[in-house]
């Protein structure tokens, strides 16, 4: 699993980063000023570095010249306040590879890690349309067909079928689910999350009292394997 470097002088932050990336099953590192983040950087093997701007000693932004300046190709998502267009120019400029401002939805810079970590590999990234036998989904549409007739399936199972899809042929924790889908924060029985995954399977599982799809994992979660 990828090893990530996480570089935030705010502690409630840095640990919600750490818990929300710990809980995805990467390997973190924290950081919280911007000379320990170069050494750091410069002395692990990290897949990833999330890097605040706003930093004691030495800014994001001039710890990302340093690094690029160097020749590391490390992966770098900048983390900041700043909105302005011209901040985002300067961070993509100087060889960031995404840029995330504050405050941020956890799903979506998990999603962004995701998607700079499969571009690092060379991996494709993942299809707009997913199918299955007779079944087609639209996740860009957000549309729905079994043998072409129209499926309704609510927001947040669209939401769950995707990151299913995204993460086929791998465990899906219950916490898992719960933030890439609700979001950090929330609270919710595993018996409502249970309720949401009982009624998607109605929808997509041929048998769906025997789900073959969607498979439980007993006190884990589940495993896609469409």
């Amino acid at each position: 699993m990828a090893r990530i470097l996480v570089v935030e002088d705010e502690r409630v932050i840095a640990a919600g980063l750490q818990d929300e990336l710990l809980a995805e099953g990467y390997e973190v590192e924290v950081v919280g000023d911007g000379l320990a983040a170069e050494e750091r950087a410069r002395a692990g093997a990290f897949d990833l570095i999330l890097l605040d701007v706003m930093l004691p000693k030495k800014d994001g932004f001039a710890v990302c010249r340093s690094l690029r300046a160097s020749g590391s190709r490390t992966p770098i998502i900048i983390l900041t306040a700043r909105v302005q267009d011209s901040d985002k120019i300067l961070g993509l400029e100087l060889g960031a590879d995404d840029y995330v401002t504050k405050p941020f939805n956890p799903a979506e810079l998990l999603a962004r890690v995701r998607a700079v970590l499969r571009r690092a590999r060379g991996e494709a990234e993942p299809a707009a349309v997913w199918e299955h036998g007779d079944l087609r989904v639209d996740f860009v549409r957000l549309d729905a067909a079994r043998a072409g007739r129209p499926l309704a399936l609510t927001p947040t199972e669209f939401k769950i079928l995707r990151h299913m899809v995204d993460n086929r042929g791998r465990a899906i924790t219950f916490d898992q689910l719960l933030a890439h889908v609700w979001g950090d924060g929330v609270f919710m029985s595993d018996r409502v999350i249970y309720t949401h995954i009982n009624n998607l399977r109605q929808k997509i599982e041929d048998e769906p009292s025997r789900p073959r799809l969607i498979v439980s994992l007993r006190g884990v979660g589940y495993r896609f394997e469409g």
